[in-house]
């Protein structure tokens, strides 16, 4: 065989392949209109069509979103009116069970403050940003220590003032 894929024959010329089978029209046609029929009673079913998206903007950290517009009014409806992504709502659902007494509403201002903070000085000056929470964090830690009851235990050695005088008067 030839490199080329062809046959060659004894004496040198090469020999052609034999062309492909012509389709006959009609088989084109009723394929067609084979299809056709099949969309035609798809559309019959009652397929639903593709809404389009739209973009929404998160209401707390401004990420956005493609989604359609039943989506942005589900939601907007579940969170007061506002339109929030879904890191943001699982957020809100950790807070709302963390304090129980704050509700939906306090929920989701809480977390609207914490990310408002973060978007005013988190993305400028993270170093600050990570101090400031540090800060906080301590704060937390000493009002959960002022809380808790003291134990009254005295130390073992206790001065009440300095023994240096009393050497001195002894010495002279």
């Amino acid at each position: 065989m030839a490199p080329n894929g062809r046959r060659k024959s004894v004496s040198g010329s090469v020999m052609k392949p034999p062309p492909p089978p012509k389709l006959a029209k009609e088989s084109l046609h009723r394929t067609l209109s084979d299809l056709s029929l099949d969309f035609k009673r798809e559309e019959e079913k009652g397929l639903v069509t593709i809404s389009e998206v739209e973009k929404a903007k998160c209401e707390c950290c401004g990420m956005k979103e493609e989604c359609t517009v039943e989506y942005i009014e589900k939601v907007r409806e579940k969170y007061l009116g506002k339109w929030i992504c879904g890191l943001c709502s699982e957020a809100v659902k950790e807070e709302r069970e963390k304090r129980e007494d704050n509700g939906l509403e306090g929920a989701l201002k809480e977390h609207m403050c914490a990310c408002l903070k973060f978007n005013k000085l988190g993305r400028e000056y993270p170093a600050l940003f990570q101090a400031e929470a540090m800060r906080d964090m301590l704060r937390r830690r000493r009002r959960g220590q002022s809380i808790s009851p003291k134990t009254t235990t005295k130390p073992a050695i206790s001065r009440t003032s300095s023994c240096i005088p009393a050497i001195n008067r002894d010495l002279n």
